[in-house]
């Protein structure tokens, strides 16, 4: 990747951030009269994603944000209230943003037709339909509008700073976007370049002085294209052309006093010329098509897909830096010894300075992998920071009043799991407005609130990390749900279940139909999608529900897919790893509390349960493993509330292990999640317990009947 390639990068991630910032900001506008302070923030990220834009010739962008950027310029000198259209379209035109910005990033061209639409949503908004007019009767009614109208060449001296090349920043790139305001004559200053013995490449000598010719260009326009580097890089000085003589004007001006308009009118047109903006499609629309769409096209097969990057505290560098100097002084040391030892004749005292080299080794080791973990981790917030615009979204299309509370945002997960888990939130989120919460009128019937409640919380649990989803809803009828099941024939009419079993119907592959939604309160839709998303996370999820009060979704995940707290286990000549987390217990066969069920599985009843037994030798095709279950051992695991029995061998130790992706490297293999290499070498498989489990079929009636 080049060097502009990366700047380019840089700027669309940096842009992805403004636009969240924009979007937060949007959610928690108040209507009617503007926050001030509030919008500044909003108008700060517009200005800075429409002023970098321009650097990188992204002409789209800098027409879009300039009509969204003059909207909140009116909202934010109190020249307009906040409305629910204008903040609607607003929320619209950050979505537009957030697309072109995407398709940017992916070398792919812009959906023009959508961004169009949503332009005149603002232009119409913003009464730009009228704007010639407005221009026209500014010019004859209102005379200190036309004192600000300037004509003539603005002056500017740009003085660069010698570095100014090695921020990225290029002079020529500067003077186009300058030439969209106007006709520009450039004039090199070459006092300062040095002879060519004494040339530095990546300085910059040369100075210029720049004449911008052209009507009615606004001040603001103008220093909008030095911004970046106005004060840091380079001083620029500005002279602008003299104002016009008001006396012309003046003779023009018709005696019309009494205008049957009310007195805002004036005062609406009175401020600069900025809210009319006949300038905004000025900068030769006709060329800018044919010279922006060939690019993507081009760019599309050559570019792929950039990788995801993620901005890192300067203290988690600063760690992992000083703990590999502590690594390097180690090996030096281990080194030295193994070389003074073969000299010296004191072979204990040298293999006692080893150990405690190998000890020292084995702490910086693990210190070091802790801390490059810690780089990947980010706070949850990036997961739930989309919540509160999925509740406007849905809440306004239902006609629902919902208030979202979000707890723990600062708990930090892996990049890679916050990724995978945005839509599984963004699901359950959806549905328990849409399914959970009563109407506001059902509510106040029920006795309660209007508003309801959704509330989301992060937390750490053991080595886990939960997530919990909570609405104060109508709950899940689990009546509804049974019946619902047995016409789609997932359970037998007359089957046992208990309440909590019917409620986990919801997670049932197929089960959830459009019929579904209308005829249970309960949710339903994709939740099987939701849990299978969440186990491939290495995670799982639960629902706990209480009928007219509301439901509780937990979902429960490892910190990191990276790394594994594992149990070594035993099975022939072969070593699995079985996750440290799904291990209830592990204990010693007894015959005697083994009970066979119609040839089919094995039950073993442990304290007042039965649990089936799994011989894993069996399922994974060992030939040379042990088949008393009395010689063997069985480690409980436990998956979503059921329990099971692993025969295996023998156990081990326990180990972190780093998971190797096994399907990218070798094939998908049923029951098994990834490889690891254990310390002697050898590849051991992790075994997949969700997996296992769900392919031991019937465990579920098996239990029941047995007890």
């Amino acid at each position: 990747m080049d060097m502009m390639e990366t700047f380019r990068q840089t700027y669309l991630e940096e842009s992805f951030e403004g636009l969240d910032v924009m979007e937060a900001g949007l959610l928690e506008l108040p209507l009617g009269e503007p926050d001030v302070e509030k919008v500044n923030e909003i108008f700060r990220a517009a200005h800075s994603i429409k002023g970098g834009s321009g650097t990188f010739g992204f002409t789209e962008i800098i027409d879009f944000t300039h009509v969204l950027e003059t909207l909140l310029d009116e909202i934010r000198d109190c020249r307009r209230n906040v409305t629910q259209e204008a903040n609607d379209a607003m929320l619209r035109a950050v979505d537009v943003l957030r697309d072109m910005m995407t398709r940017l990033q992916n070398h792919e061209p812009i959906d023009k037709d959508r961004a169009d639409e949503v332009q005149k949503e603002l232009e119409t908004i913003l009464g730009m339909a009228s704007s010639d007019d407005a221009v026209a009767e500014s010019s004859t009614e209102n005379p200190a509008a036309s004192e600000t109208t300037v004509q003539g060449d603005w002056k500017i001296e740009l003085l660069p700073e010698k570095d100014l090349l090695q921020t990225g920043n290029e002079p020529i790139r500067i003077f186009r976007e300058l030439e969209t305001l106007g006709e520009v004559t450039v004039e090199a200053v070459d006092s300062e370049l040095p002879d060519v013995q004494d040339l530095n490449p990546e300085d910059l000598y040369l100075k210029w002085n720049l004449t911008l010719s052209g009507e009615n260009i606004e001040e603001d326009d103008v220093k909008e294209v030095f911004e970046w580097i106005d004060g840091d890089g380079a001083e620029i000085k500005y002279t602008p052309p003299s104002a016009a003589e008001p006396e012309s004007v003046a003779e023009v001006e018709p005696a019309t006093p009494a205008a049957p308009e009310p007195a805002e009118e004036p005062v609406a047109q009175q401020p600069d010329p900025e809210p009319t903006t006949t300038a905004i499609p000025a900068p030769a629309p006709a060329a800018k098509p044919a010279a922006a769409k060939p690019k993507p096209a081009a760019n599309k097969s050559a570019a792929p897909k950039q990788e995801g990057s993620i901005r890192v505290d300067l203290s988690k560098i600063d760690q992992m830096v000083n703990l590999v100097g502590e690594l390097v002084i180690t090996q030096s040391m281990l080194s030295q010894f193994g070389e003074q030892a073969e000299q010296d004749g004191n072979q204990n005292e040298w293999i006692d300075k080893l150990k405690e080299g190998l000890t020292h080794l084995e702490r910086h080791t693990r210190d070091l992998q802790e801390s490059v973990m810690n780089i990947r981790m980010l706070p949850v917030s990036f997961a739930f920071n989309r919540m509160p615009r999925i509740v406007h979204d849905v809440s306004q299309k239902l006609g629902k009043s919902i208030e979202l509370v979000m707890e723990g945002e600062g708990t930090e997960l892996d990049k890679t799991m916050l990724e995978a888990l945005t839509d599984p939130l963004v699901h359950i989120v959806r549905n328990s407005i849409d399914h959970g919460i009563e109407a506001p009128d059902v509510r106040e019937e029920a006795g309660k609130p209007r508003t309801g409640t959704v509330k989301l919380a992060a937390f750490h649990q053991g080595g886990n990390i939960l997530i919990q989803i909570t609405d104060d809803g109508a709950g899940i009828n689990a009546d509804k749900v049974y019946q619902k099941a047995v016409e789609k024939g997932v359970v037998e009419e007359g089957q046992h279940m208990t309440e909590q079993e019917i409620v986990d119907l919801i997670f049932h592959p197929g089960f959830s139909t459009a019929d579904q939604v209308s005829d249970i309160s309960g949710r339903g839709v994709g939740m099987d999608v939701v849990r299978r998303n969440i186990r491939g996370l290495g995670g799982s999820v639960e629902v706990k529900t209480e009928k007219g009060k509301g439901s509780v979704f937990t979902i429960r995940l490892p910190l990191t897919l990276a790394i594994l707290d594992g149990q070594l286990a035993k099975v022939g000549s072969e070593t699995y790893v079985f996750p440290l987390i799904s291990i209830v217990e592990s204990i010693q066969v007894d015959r005697s509390l083994v009970k066979g069920i119609a040839g089919q599985t094995e039950l073993y009843k442990l304290r007042e349960s039965y649990i089936p037994v799994i011989r894993l030798h069996e399922k994974l095709g060992v030939e040379d493993a042990r088949t008393d279950l009395e010689e063997g051992l069985l480690v409980v695991v436990e998956d979503n509330g059921e329990r099971a029995g692993i025969f295996v061998d023998d156990l081990l130790g326990q180990q972190q292990v780093v998971i190797k992706s096994l399907e990218s490297n070798f094939m998908k293999i049923r029951s098994i999640a990834g490889a690891t290499i254990l310390g002697d070498g050898t590849v051991s498989l992790i075994l997949d317990v969700t997996e296992t489990l769900e392919s031991h079929k019937g465990t579920t009636s098996l239990q029941n009947n047995a007890a």
